[in-house]
């Protein structure tokens, strides 16, 4: 089967005001955010379908970040660099040249339930924004986990901002159910896309519009 998880984590404001009329403004708000989950649907429908064993679980989270698309992918992609947004990253090493088929060393802050995790770069897409990470070892209970994440072009409040949306697939470890599974992988990647949202919006206010850096 496919993905049928999905988790929207906010509902910026993505329209303008259209009329004075309440009437009016409510179906024009209906119709908008009807509008923006097609959107999210056809890219997850995209981007985000995995194939899933009957053991494992899967889901998708959309967050909406008020910073220009080229400066969120410039985080994302830096598959040497997850700490510069994830909160709970402390170091990371990656050994030889970085393209398709890195594999790099994460060390993990103490209040998770490890302390390393060795993941591989399977998709890294700067035309299409695609960046993609299979976990392939570690002192952890995420077996055989893959996640994609997807960042595209929205405008917010009338300025330019960006739609992520990350979506995994995972074991079910024995002794958890699926729900309990997904509910924790979904905490992490909460607070992942949080911090990158506060990271990105920060430089946008600082006047970073473009890309930081490149590998």
């Amino acid at each position: 089967g496919s993905s049928n998880r999905r988790c929207v984590l906010d509902s910026s404001n993505s329209h303008f005001a259209y009329s004075q009329n309440p009437t009016i403004e409510f179906l024009f708000s209906i119709f908008w955010l009807e509008m923006m989950n097609n959107m999210e649907d056809e890219y997850i429908r995209r981007h985000h379908r995995h194939v899933l064993n009957d053991n494992q679980c899967s889901s998708s989270l959309v967050k909406r970040i008020r910073a220009p698309v080229n400066l969120v992918w410039s985080l994302v992609r830096r598959f040497d660099q997850p700490q510069r947004y994830k909160p709970f990253v402390s170091r990371c090493i990656v050994q030889g040249d970085l393209e398709i088929g890195s594999v790099r060393e994460v060390n993990v802050r103490s209040g998770l339930p490890a302390t390393t995790s060795k993941e591989r770069l399977e998709l890294l897409d700067d035309e299409e924004h695609i960046f993609g990470v299979k976990i392939v070892g570690g002192d952890h209970r995420l077996q055989n986990y893959s996640s994609i994440i997807t960042v595209h072009p929205e405008v917010i409040d009338g300025r330019p901002g960006t739609i992520v949306i990350e979506s995994f697939v995972v074991d079910i470890p024995d002794g958890n159910t699926k729900d309990e599974t997904c509910f924790f992988v979904e905490a992490l990647i909460r607070c992942n896309l949080k911090s990158l949202a506060d990271v990105s919006e920060r430089l946008a206010v600082q006047g970073h519009t473009e890309p930081i850096d490149r590998m």
